[in-house]
């Protein structure tokens, strides 16, 4: 009796509903509640969501100061050499920087000034000429094509022209534009020096401070990477150095062929502005020459243009290239192909710093890749791959002709 009491009891615990088992929740309870770490989880994904946009605006806000600041990485790089060897016979390194930034920053004054006098003369000599230079070109308009032009014609129908009046107006109203741009590149200029002179001032405290916070395998790994660096960046400047020498020697030729006026600070402008000014650089330097041969002869601007072009082909694709491989020890594929990389990464900057990166980069990831001896095959070694036989039937020829 007592077994089918207990037996019914147990039936009926088991067909009764879950919410009316003693001390347990119903199962569909159960199931609709959240999970204790869901609202956590969720909490922590808005958090790095909200640090990620921060950091994303943080980074757009800042890249222009990173830029200015990879920049003077760079130009410390080129000047530490000559710092180190100044600090080396006892003077001070801040002075040392000192002097070595007045010395570059004097001579491209000189160079600035030395072309600015020469152009502001050479501009008064355009705007007294300039009459007789639209007039030769008329007459030879009206010779060449059967026109009927006229200077006094051509100067009305320019001053009444709805274009002159929108292009003086627009001028006016761009006044304020053009003042911010000018101050605001004289201020990224400013930031470079100043970042570039505490990076070469202070260059020892600055690799002190970076290897005190690494273990002593990885600072020597830093201070190689360093010093390959300043290797490869002095090697990029040399190579930038002599392409700026042949360069200004090539426009020298020309221009003196031509009887250019100013001829031997036109092709140092030209070397100078077409090889430290990246992506522009070449159509500022050809620009002045162009000008000042067009005073001499119209037609002379022409010569000027195209031998600019011609040149400039010849420098990108073979020249260059060259040049390159001997001071930075790269090739000249790797060369160019870095310096498209560059210019699409970071425009002209990328262009400038993009060779002397590479070139750090590969030769200090050189270390780490294993080589093997390669085995002395023709194929390998350049050689041409002989036939089975060749070299009898090659004797049996000299035989026969013999």
């Amino acid at each position: 009796m007592a077994a089918t009491d207990e037996a019914a009891q147990d039936g009926a615990r088991d067909g009764a509903p879950d919410g009316a088992r003693p001390g347990g929740a119903p199962a569909a309870e159960r199931r609709d509640r959240m999970p204790r770490w869901l609202p956590r989880a969720m909490v922590l994904a808005l958090a790095l969501f909200a640090c990620f946009q921060l950091a994303n605006w943080a980074f757009h806000q800042l890249i222009g100061l990173l830029i200015n600041i990879l920049i003077a990485f760079f130009l410390a790089l080129a000047v530490e050499p000559a710092v180190d060897r100044m600090a080396a016979r006892g003077m001070r390194r801040g002075l040392a920087t000192m002097l070595v930034f007045l010395g570059v920053l004097g001579a491209f004054a000189g160079f600035f000034v030395l072309l600015g006098s020469m152009l502001a003369g050479q501009i008064v000599t355009m705007v007294e000429h300039f009459p007789q230079y639209l007039d030769s070109v008329i007459r030879w308009i009206n010779e060449s094509f059967h026109t009927s032009l006229s200077r006094v014609e051509m100067q009305d129908s320019l001053l009444r022209s709805d274009w002159l009046k929108k292009y003086v107006q627009n001028s006016a109203t761009g006044v304020l534009d053009v003042s911010a741009t000018v101050l605001g590149g004289l201020f990224k200029v400013l930031t470079v020096v100043l970042f570039s002179f505490y990076f070469a001032a202070d260059g020892p405290r600055l690799r002190r401070a970076l290897c005190s916070v690494l273990p002593p395998i990885r600072q020597a790994e830093v201070l190689r990477a360093w010093e390959i660096a300043v290797a490869k960046t002095g090697g990029y400047l040399y190579s930038r150095g002599l392409m700026a020498l042949i360069s200004g020697v090539a426009h020298y030729v020309l221009l003196e062929f031509l009887v250019v006026p100013y001829a031997p600070a036109l092709a140092l402008w030209v070397g100078v502005v077409s090889q430290f000014i990246p992506t522009i650089g070449t159509y500022l330097a050809g620009a002045l020459p162009m000008l000042l041969a067009f005073t001499v002869n119209p037609w002379y601007a022409l010569w000027v243009l195209l031998f600019v072009v011609v040149y400039q082909q010849f420098e990108n694709y073979l020249l260059q290239p060259r040049i390159t491989a001997r001071t930075v020890d790269i090739h000249p594929a790797v060369a160019f192909g870095s310096v498209i990389a560059g210019t699409a990464l970071l425009g002209a900057v990328g262009a400038l710093i993009a060779i002397p990166a590479t070139a750090t980069l590969q030769a200090f990831l050189g270390v780490y890749v294993k080589r093997y001896d390669v085995t002395d095959d023709p194929r390998v070694q350049g050689r041409p791959r002989r036939r089975p036989g060749a070299s009898a039937v090659a004797r049996i020829r000299r035989a026969w002709r013999s």
